[in-house]
């Protein structure tokens, strides 16, 4: 096990400094709280409602096949809505300042197959303290025939990622729910960071809550759906495959994008930068200008933001943005910002 790495505490002191306090004081005399506002609330009961009711109508009598597995495809859609949109900020523990709340809403992210406690590990944990730090952040290197990250072995496959790495995405939850969970639990190391034992109760949660999936979304509809069995699990692996390409998508476009960095460290095990900074050279934002995505991301297109202030609730960060970004060019650290479609088409360029 190799030693992990440590961030430099002293470089862009200041930066950091005055980051966080002007941040906070335009947030004290705004008024803003950190966690959701009224139009976070609303926008939770509206996904909730999308999510539910299309599980609902799923079991309708008479549906038309292409209804019936378009339907599918709008539960996928709600399942990526409802894990961005609630379930992400409630388990960073940004959704309400109570804690019972936030608990409560990070069981979207279980009833839709993925733990909760694995994902605290897997993103809170190594993601959000090791972004693009090969060999901590395992969300940089998925799978080997996709190549993320520009240290990573290049195989000859690669030369043809831009014919199949979309494809690929597809497959993100759906290898999420039945493997990914399971492999990360029991080996219990994200990359080369080995965690702490589980409590005894984690283990018949992430049991639990996987059969209330496979139940909710699999099992009862193959053994009660109208429909047959062949197109009832066909709407359930489009499902997923329309949820799983929104998530890999929303989450290539921050880390995955044309000049975002992949810092090594040096012989001594430290990174060259302190660990606000590291964000900002390792994150990106994308479509920032437009309100449409950052309705269906959850905010997740002001990355630099949730990334520098993880306790707030990700679409409460909007209004600091410019703050965020300019500071940077004071001190020599990156913000970028690209319209939507170029992080779209450079995802696939590695």
């Amino acid at each position: 096990m190799q030693k992990v790495p440590r961030f430099s505490a002293q470089n862009q002191k200041d930066f950091v400094a005055t980051l966080h306090t002007q941040v906070n004081h335009y947030f004290k005399s705004q008024g803003i709280l950190r966690h959701a506002n009224r139009a976070m609330i609303a926008k939770t009961i509206f996904y909730l409602c999308l999510w539910v009711g299309t599980y609902l109508f799923l079991w309708m009598d008479g549906l038309p096949v292409p209804v019936f597995l378009a339907l599918w495809a709008v539960l996928g859609f709600s399942l990526a809505m409802v894990t961005v949109n609630i379930g992400h900020d409630a388990i960073h523990g940004a959704y309400s300042s109570h804690k019972w709340v936030n608990q409560l809403l990070s069981h979207t992210f279980n009833l839709n197959g993925a733990s909760a406690y694995m994902w605290v590990r897997m993103h809170n944990i190594a993601h959000h303290t090791y972004t693009n730090v090969s060999g901590y952040d395992e969300d940089i290197s998925p799978i080997p025939i996709l190549r993320v990250a520009p240290h990573s072995p290049r195989w000859a496959i690669h030369r043809y990622q831009h014919l199949y790495a979309f494809v690929v995405y597809t497959l993100t939850t759906l290898s999420w729910v039945f493997i990914k969970d399971y492999k990360k639990f029991f080996i219990n190391t994200v990359g080369n960071f080995k965690g702490k034992p589980h409590p005894p109760e984690a283990y018949f949660w992430l049991f639990f809550f996987k059969f209330v999936n496979y139940t909710l979304f699999l099992i009862l509809p193959l053994l009660y759906m109208p429909q047959s069995w062949e197109f009832v699990l066909g709407g359930f692996l489009l499902m997923h495959a329309v949820g799983g390409w929104f998530l890999a998508m929303i989450f290539m476009m921050a880390h995955a994008v044309e000049n975002v960095h992949f810092p090594e460290p040096d012989a001594e095990g430290y990174l060259e930068n302190c660990w606000a900074a590291h964000q900002l050279y390792t994150t990106a934002n994308f479509g920032t200008r437009s309100r449409w995505l950052a309705f269906f991301t959850g905010g997740l297109n002001s990355q630099i933001e949730h990334h520098c202030f993880l306790i707030f609730a990700v679409f409460i960060t909007r209004p600091s943005r410019r703050l965020c970004v300019p500071q940077p060019r004071h001190t020599g650290c990156p913000t970028r910002r690209p319209a939507f479609r170029r992080p779209f088409v450079r995802i696939i360029n590695f």
